[in-house]
This record gives C-alpha cells, structure tokens and sequence, in this order.
C-alpha cells in the first residue's frame, strides 16, 4: 500500500492507496472504492482500448466479503464484490453489473466514500460471509425496504462511526 503518486486526487477521498488484502481487512461494507491498473487512460478515439480500459479502471460499492475457503482439495483466497451499477427497464432491473476480486488481485483501490454514521446496512448472512442488499437512510427505511424485499437472514445493522479511517492510515 502507498500513498497517492501521479494522479489527481479524487473529490472526498482518503488519497489512500489499498491492495485487495487491504480493502478485505479495512474497507467497511458500503463503501466506495476506486480500482485502477496505473495504466494511463487512451484517447477516446480509441475505442476498443478505452472499453479495455475501463474494466480495470473504475468505481463500485463494496457489498460483499468472503472468507477463503477449501474445495476439491484446493484453497482459493478471501474475496470481495464490487456492485457497479443496476440496469433497469422501468422498475423491472434487467443487468445488475459486479465485479468480483480475489485478494490476490494486481489492482490497487482507493477508498471515495465510506458510509456515514446512522445509515442502516441491509446485510444477508450466509456461509460466513455478509452481504449488502441496501444502504437506507435510517432504521425505519430499512425496515420498510425489508418488508418489501424478503431476503432469509436478513440483518439490520446501524453504521456507527467507525474508526475506518484511521486504521486504513496505520495500514498505509
């Protein structure tokens, strides 16, 4: 991990450089993260290299953590999910657009924004891992998202203000 070299900083970040161990261990659920390669961005008249381009170097919302796990005989690393957006037609999503990392990934990531205190995280617990299906803006829209979503082991959890930032600055 190392601090900002090169680039301009982006409005609200933390100008923290993160690996993917780094995002699994400290970037709380919810939050935003940069990803990037490094490599300049082409010239827009190159299509196909800015289409390339912007696989590795973009913005999601980190919705998903994954221990490591055994199988087969094998032993793949933790994981995490990026959520990039959610095509719709009308109410109706047609594409929902992710992007999974192991924590061995060669990209770097930069934390944009983290959720703020008194936010309501709507988590699904499976298999040891939490997953993020909503961000409400209190409890009481959480629960309203809840009886309108069923999801089984569905979690409510109160974003407090978490020491996010420090501990991402001892880790650089």
């Amino acid at each position: 991990m190392t601090e900002r070299t090169g680039d301009a900083p982006v409005a609200g970040a933390t100008s923290i450089i993160l690996d993917g161990a780094a995002v699994h261990a400290t970037a709380p659920l919810g939050a935003v993260l940069r990803y990037f390669d490094g490599a300049p961005q082409p010239p827009a008249r190159h299509t196909r290299k800015s289409r390339d381009w912007q696989t590795r170097n973009s913005t999601g919302r980190l919705v998903e953590k994954s221990p490591s796990a055994a199988m087969g005989g094998r032993t793949y690393p933790a994981s995490f999910v990026l959520h990039e957006g959610t095509f719709m037609s009308g109410i109706t999503p047609v594409l929902v657009a992710r992007r999974h990392y192991m924590v061995t990934t060669d990209l770097r990531f930069e934390v944009l924004e983290l959720p703020q205190p008194g936010v309501v995280r709507v988590l699904t617990r499976w298999n040891g891992k939490d997953e993020l299906k909503h961000l409400a803006a209190n409890m009481a829209d959480a629960e309203s998202w809840a009886s309108r979503n069923r999801y089984s082991n569905l979690v409510l959890q109160l974003v407090e203000d978490e020491p996010v930032i420090s501990t991402l600055r001892r880790a650089a």
